[in-house]
Order: structure tokens, then C-alpha cells, then sequence
């Protein structure tokens, strides 16, 4: 399914490609995040977004301990998935026809076990997550059954919500469950994409994470300040009356030109909480993998919903424990790999965010 040539060429998956398809339960929108190390911007854009991670492990001899290594991306994934708060997770056992011998009992229970582990490790709970041996390239137990897993028995899983068994992939996505989606809290939608169509005009794309988005709302772009109407809403090519959180919409407006407008802003109802801007803010972050001290004055890219900003760190205001978030330390004089901390931020351009608390996906 790599779109893209030098995708091909490389073998590897380098934009966050959107895909659709049909479960027998939901529309599924596949956001195809990298498993590059190069592109864990991509990723982390990606990931943010998403209401359920499949994370593909591969089962060849030596491909799984090279990603599972501490220096290894199935790790680094499963971190950032948890930590970005996506909270529903499906185990991919990919490339099962490449193990000695091929398609291994032995080799899909080992590894099931050392994943196993390590997600518990991370924070999730293995007896919640559908672990599917898979091959990818021949399509073994992605849609249908495979004859050549004749072992195994299928994926459990247990969770207060009530539990679900299956043997497919296609199966561990329709036990998803759908996230409580928040339409009572004000608009706010970040823009992924502003495209020009000729005879509509000015469509900027996006998710509407919050509220509710339709014809005749006049909504406000931040930071831009620009305020105008919505003359259309669509998704899946079809026109819609209302757009819900989760749905990813395109929508006109009005006398707005496309160079107005940029992935990153957020559009919210001009008379009902508008988003604002921010010159500063605090934020806790946690540092994953960085080669040596960090200290204020140290600016790093920040990606929040689909912004991708510098943000100087002001000052270092508390260390704090990354599991409670529990203060361990006033203003330390610089934090390192393995921290989390809370720190005062400064855009070097102006910036949306949200408090996690009020609008979540605009702050993480």
C-alpha cells in the first residue's frame, strides 16, 4: 500500500498517507505513520491524531530484536503512542512467512511475550491489546483466516467495556471502541491541508476535534485573526448539514484567499470560544531520546495537532515524575534523557494551543 515512489524505493512509509475502508462496524481512516527514524515528525503528527495504534512488529530473524533493541523503533513507537494518549493498542506480528521455519507458533509466542513486556512497561495493559500474527505481503489472517496459522487459537481481550475475542486484524480493528467524541465543547479544527478547487474556491481540510462545524457558522482562523463564513461542509466526497468531532471534513469559505491560510492554524466559532493564540506557555514534556543536557534557552520544533513550530524553553520551572506528575524538583538546572518536566515555552511564531485539559488534542 506505499503510495508514493521514493516510498518504493526506499521500502519504507514516509508522509502519514490517509486511507479509508469499511469494517462491518466503522469507517476506518488509516493514518500510515513511519517507521523511520528520520521521520518522526511525521509520526508524531500522525499519532496524536489517532484513536487506536496498530503497531507492526516484524518477526523475521533479527528484524524484531533490531526494533525491540533500546535503541530500536518498536520501543520508541509504543512510547510515543502512549505518551501522545493514544490509549488502544493492536499488535501486528507482520512478516510471519519469513520465520524459521515459516509461520512459527514458537516465534509469534516469543515475541508476544518480550512486546508484551514492554508495553506493560510503557503503560498499557497486555491483556487489553490483540496481539495477530500476520503476513502483510501475502495477506495471512489480515482479512480472513489463514490456513498456515492453523495454531493459533486467536487474540482475547479483556477490558471493563467488555471483552472481545477474534482471529483477524480486520477483526481487532472492529473491536475498537469509538472515543467519547466531545460536540458539546466550542469548534476547534486544525487545518492539515487549504486547497484552491476551481468554481468553490478556498477549502481548508481538516479534523474537527471539538464541536461542531456547518454551513453559515461564521468561524475565526488563529493566529491569523481572520473571521468569515462557512458556506459548505463535505467529507467522502458527499455534502454534509453537520460535521462531528472525529470526522475529517473539508469546508468552504468566503472571501479568503489560500495563501491566508496555513496547516497549523485552527478555525473555531467566532461566537463561542474562540482560539487564540499564545505568546508563552507550560507544558510538560517528557525527553525520549536526546544525546546529552538540556537547558533553558534550548529550542526545539514543537508538533501540536497539525503545528510545527520552534519553541524556545524560557525556563525550566519543575523536574516532576513522569508516571504521577509529581514534583520532584524546583527549577532544575537542566533535564536530560529519561526526564519529564514542566517548562515554560515561547513560540518563535505565533502559536495555537489549548490546555489538555479543556481541549486535550490541542494539548498534546
Amino acid at each position: 500500500l506505499d503510495k508514493l515512489k521514493a516510498e518504493r524505493e526506499r521500502g519504507i512509509t514516509i508522509d502519514i498517507a490517509l486511507w479509508k475502508f469499511e469494517t462491518t462496524k466503522y469507517y476506518v481512516t488509516v493514518i500510515d505513520a513511519p517507521g523511520h527514524r528520520d521521520f518522526i515528525k511525521n509520526m508524531i503528527t500522525g499519532t496524536s491524531q489517532a484513536d487506536c495504534a496498530v503497531l507492526i512488529v516484524a518477526a523475521g530473524v533479527g528484524e524484531f530484536e533490531a526494533g525491540i533493541s533500546e535503541q530500536g523503533q518498536t520501543r520508541e513507537h509504543a512510547l510515543l503512542a502512549y505518551t501522545l494518549g493514544v490509549k488502544q493498542l493492536i499488535i501486528g506480528v507482520n512478516k510471519m512467512d519469513s520465520t524459521t521455519p515459516p509461520f512459527s507458533q514458537p516465534r509469534f509466542e516469543e515475541i508476544s511475550k518480550e512486546v508484551g513486556t514492554y508495553i506493560k512497561k510503557v503503560g498499557y495493559n497486555p491483556k487489553a491489546v490483540a496481539f495477530v500474527p500476520i503476513s502483510g505481503w501475502n495477506g495471512d489472517n489480515m482479512l480472513e483466516v489463514s490456513s498456515n496459522t492453523a495454531w493459533f487459537k486467536g487474540w482475547n481481550i479483556e477490558r471493563k467495556e467488555g471483552n472481545a475475542s477474534g482471529k483477524t486484524l480486520f477483526e481487532a480493528l472492529d473491536s475498537i471502541l469509538p472515543p467519547k467524541r466531545p460536540t458539546d465543547k466550542p469548534l476547534r479544527l486544525p487545518l492539515q491541508d487549504v486547497y484552491k478547487i476551481g468554481g468553490i474556491g478556498t477549502v481548508p481540510v481538516g479534523r474537527v476535534e471539538t464541536g461542531i462545524i456547518k454551513p453559515g457558522v461564521i468561524v475565526k482562523f488563529s493566529p491569523c485573526n481572520i473571521t468569515t463564513e462557512v458556506k459548505s461542509v463535505e467529507m467522502h466526497h458527499e455534502s454534509l448539514s453537520e460535521a462531528l468531532p472525529g470526522d475529517n471534513v473539508g469546508f468552504n469559505v468566503k472571501n479568503v484567499s489560500v495563501k491566508e491560510l496555513k496547516r497549523g492554524y485552527v478555525a473555531g466559532d467566532s461566537k463561542n470560544d474562540p482560539p487564540m493564540s499564545a505568546a508563552s506557555f507550560n507544558a510538560q514534556v517528557i525527553i525520549l531520546n536526546h544525546p546529552g543536557e538540556i537547558h533553558a534557552g534550548y529550542s526545539p520544533v514543537l508538533d501540536c495537532h497539525t503545528a510545527h513550530i520552534a519553541c524556545k524553553f524560557a525556563s525550566l520551572l519543575e523536574k516532576v515524575d513522569r508516571r504521577t506528575g509529581k514534583k520532584l524538583e524546583d527549577n532544575p538546572k537542566m533535564v536530560k534523557s529519561g526526564d519529564a518536566a514542566i517548562v515554560q515555552l515561547i513560540p518563535s511564531k505565533p502559536m495555537t494551543v489549548e490546555t489538555f485539559t479543556e481541549y486535550p488534542p490541542l494539548g498534546r
